[in-house]
């Protein structure tokens, strides 16, 4: 997944607030903490880019374990149930849910350690061969792409419809 994330992350983190006891968050912190942690596992891209030299793929690293994302999201859980009006909690909670849901998209067509560190074996569901260069090509030319483009559109549409939602005068805070 490519650009994905962020409109996923959106949508995702749109329909859940409200939902995970968090009427006392804004909509819009939820939603924030929600679309960076979406794409929070990506920011490995700078150690890759500029310590790693491209040594290793970007997804063998730990923020890219779903084992991680998976920790944080049970202590956020715990911190929710410990500390019903902790403004803190739901944010944590929106920020490891949409990293595991980051890992769910990179699982679509891209490698994800899903048993690391205890297993050094990639999954994905599908595969994009190799057919053209540059390499990002061959991303932009699969049907996965396809559903990439199919969140933006989700996420432009309950965007817009969040907005309209809201009587004049009120903002989404």
């Amino acid at each position: 997944m490519i650009i994905g994330h962020a409109p996923g992350a959106y949508i995702a983190s749109a329909l859940l607030h409200g939902r995970l006891l968090a009427d006392h968050i804004s909509a819009r912190a939820f939603i924030l903490a929600g679309v960076f942690g979406g794409i929070a596992p990506d920011l490995d891209m700078l150690y890759f880019h500029l310590v790693d030299q491209r040594q290793h793929h970007h997804h063998s690293y730990f923020s890219h374990w779903p084992l991680v994302w998976l920790g944080l999201l049970l202590l956020s859980l715990l911190l929710l149930r410990l500390r019903r009006n902790s403004r803190v909690a739901p944010l944590a909670v929106a920020f490891a849910m949409m990293g595991m849901l980051h890992m769910l998209l990179d699982s679509i067509v891209g490698d994800i350690w899903w048993f690391a560190p205890f297993v050094d074996q990639p999954y994905a569901l599908f595969s994009v061969p190799a057919l053209y260069k540059p390499w990002w090509l061959n991303f932009l030319l699969h049907w996965s792409f396809a559903l990439e483009l199919a969140l933006w559109v989700w996420a432009g549409l309950l965007y817009r419809a969040r907005r309209k939602a809201v009587p004049a005068g009120f903002s989404l805070t």
